[in-house]
C-alpha cells in the first residue's frame, strides 16, 4: 500500500480485503425509492430549493381541485 503524502487513507485500512466492487448494486432499489425532477435553468430562481417546487406544485394541484 502507499504511503505517498497524497494518500488520505490510514495505515490499518486494507483494501486488498475488500474485494473487487459491484457495479449498479443499489441501482434499482433507488431508481424505486426516489424520483429526481430537474427543473430548466431560468426557473431555478423561482424555485431554488425542493421545497419551493414543492410549496408551487401543491398550489396547482390545489387550485386544479377547487376548478372541477
Amino acid at each position: 500500500m502507499s504511503n505517498s503524502k497524497d494518500d488520505d487513507l490510514r495505515r490499518e485500512y486494507d483494501l486488498t480485503k475488500l474485494g473487487p466492487g459491484v457495479r449498479r448494486k443499489y441501482y434499482k432499489g433507488y431508481q424505486d425509492s426516489t424520483n429526481v425532477v430537474v427543473i430548466d435553468p431560468d426557473l431555478h430562481e423561482e424555485f431554488p430549493n425542493a421545497k419551493a417546487v414543492n410549496d408551487a406544485v401543491r398550489e396547482v394541484l390545489r387550485n386544479r381541485q377547487r376548478a372541477t
